[in-house]
């Protein structure tokens, strides 16, 4: 941080000192310190690189390995199933977005195409260009009892609370939601000015603390919930019911964490513990779920109403469904998060074992609304390591209407990976509250970068898309991507994950012999 360039200079004109009791000091300021310091000082009043701003000279380190990098890369590429949080493919895609950088590479494919869980997808000898379509799809969401339905972009920023991140890093985020036209969700922590100032559009999340819209004993209250979702840039809002890095487990905000600006935001006593606990208290079966989701519609204007998972039991699911039947009452969407989602921390055994993983839960889902023939009225957005233009199509192979992304834009923030978000010492400032390390992300230059990510994602899913043959998200189907399951065989994603009959599950006639047990144990009156 700042504080060590200072310590490094004190250090240094003490050593000059002593040398200069021996030799002429001005001598070794001039030609040895002078040119170090300068540089030091050059780092901390330029605004592109956090790292450099909060480590001058040491900082630059990391940019000369990033020079390096393309020397040395092809000896040490890591395949997308390493095990690391991103692989150094996918980071490398999004920081040459971020910065507007050549992002094409030569020699060919960088993936092993023979290695078990290699996936693509099929083009057409009829592709066609994609600059005769529509260059930033979006996808309406709105069911008809939805007064103030909104145009989605397929890529938005997935949930992260203030608090989880910096304040500079909202800003950054929403300013880039403002300059790329898409949407920035809140995450659970409430809804800060951090995420207001910039003006960009706004899915404000509400979850099990209730934070924005709870009552001094942790209660929902719908007269808060209205007095949020009156600012115009509240576009949506989605009721978390659990997410994929620790699916079915609470937190706890420490006392020391909850300073005064944040208790304000969340509604809470500041210096306090604060619970956000496992399971919502604002109902308890599939029916109150969706008695929620009509409160904050009336509540909100009118605006779309949706809830957030990772898929646990079916047969939970497939209650809400049969809620959604016989009420009538339909969210406006659902989100969909894998069980290998991330966070800033959680336990181990969360993270790695609870949970049903991104692709299975989301063609779950999704075939789980066509069988009900819900599907045609509930937007599915997918939300579970989406970090390319691929990962756009697959998700919507498989159902998805659009798509969100915490680690992509985490990374076009500057996040370098360092895993150290549960510790406050995040070294590019996102990740943490410390005010020295925050400073040296310029919101100026991110939001930039944040925009420039998301607009090079989309056109490249654009450019898929026409190298498909097809002209709009919709037309994509499972049958358009392949997966290699050994050696000796591939097998398309319609194999893989076969969809169901529409209208199927609404009669025990017609239910599919592998849903039977899940739909025996389902029902709309509890979970």
């Amino acid at each position: 941080m700042r504080n060590d360039f200072v310590y490094f200079t004190l250090i240094s004109l003490a050593l000059t000192a002593v040398i200069g009791y021996f030799w002429h000091p001005f001598f070794w300021v001039l030609v040895v310190l002078g040119p170090i310091i300068l540089l030091g000082l050059y780092d901390m009043a330029q605004d592109k690189h956090a790292i450099m701003r909060n480590f001058p000279i040491l900082g630059r380190g990391r940019y000369i390995m990033e020079v390096l990098r393309p020397k040395i890369y092809q000896y040490f590429i890591e395949s997308d199933t390493d095990g690391a949080p991103i692989s150094r493919i996918h980071r490398a895609v999004v920081y040459q977005r971020a910065k507007k950088e050549v992002d094409s590479t030569p020699f060919g494919t960088q993936l092993d195409v023979y290695a078990e869980g290699y996936e693509w997808i099929n083009h057409s000898i009829a592709a066609h260009s994609g600059h005769d379509l529509e260059q930033s799809p979006r996808v309406r969401v709105g069911t008809a009892a939805c007064r103030q339905p909104y145009d989605l972009s397929v890529l938005n920023v997935s949930a992260m609370s203030f608090g989880s991140l910096s304040d500079r890093a909202v800003l950054s985020l929403n300013g880039g939601a403002k300059l790329g036209g898409f949407a920035h969700n809140t995450g659970e922590g409430g809804l800060s000015p951090h995420h207001l100032s910039e003006g960009g559009d706004l899915i404000y999340q509400v979850g099990t603390g209730y934070f924005g819209s709870r009552t001094p004993d942790g209660q929902f209250s719908a007269e808060e919930f209205a007095k949020r979702c009156q600012n115009p840039s509240v576009r949506m809002v989605e009721i978390k019911l659990s997410q994929g890095a620790k699916p079915g487990h609470g937190g706890i905000l420490p006392a020391k964490k909850n300073t005064p600006e944040i208790a304000a935001i969340r509604g809470v006593k500041p210096g306090t513990e604060v619970l956000s606990p496992p399971a919502h208290t604002a109902f308890g079966t599939p029916e109150g779920l969706l008695q929620l989701v009509q409160t904050m519609r009336e509540a909100s204007g009118g605006k779309p109403i949706g809830f957030k998972l990772c898929v646990g039991r079916k047969s939970e699911f497939l209650g809400i469904c049969k809620a959604m039947v016989k009420t009538g009452i339909l969210p406006d969407f659902i989100t969909v998060d894998g069980g290998e989602g991330g966070t800033g921390a959680a336990p181990p055994e969360f993270s790695n074992s609870v949970g049903m993983p991104f692709l299975e839960g989301l063609a779950f889902v999704c075939d789980a609304l066509t069988g009900f023939d819900l599907k045609k009225d509930i937007k599915v957005i997918a939300s579970g390591k989406i970090i390319t233009g691929f990962h756009l199509y697959r998700a919507m192979a498989l159902g998805a209407d659009a798509c969100n992304s915490a680690r992509a834009m985490m990374l076009a923030l500057g996040c370098i990976q360092a895993l150290e978000c549960n510790k406050n010492t995040c070294p590019t400032g996102v990740a943490t509250q410390d005010p020295e390390l925050v400073a040296g992300l310029k919101v100026s230059d991110k939001k930039v970068r944040v925009a420039n990510y998301h607009k090079m994602t989309v056109t490249s899913f654009v450019e898929l898309l026409a190298a498909s043959g097809l002209r709009h998200p919709s037309d994509i189907n499972r049958s358009h991507v392949n997966r290699r399951i050994s050696m000796a065989e591939v097998r398309r994603y319609d194999e893989l994950f076969p969809p169901i009959p529409k209208g199927c599950l609404l009669s025990e006639a017609t239910v599919p012999a592998n849903w039977m047990r899940d739909m025996a144990e389902a029902s709309a009156e509890r979970f």
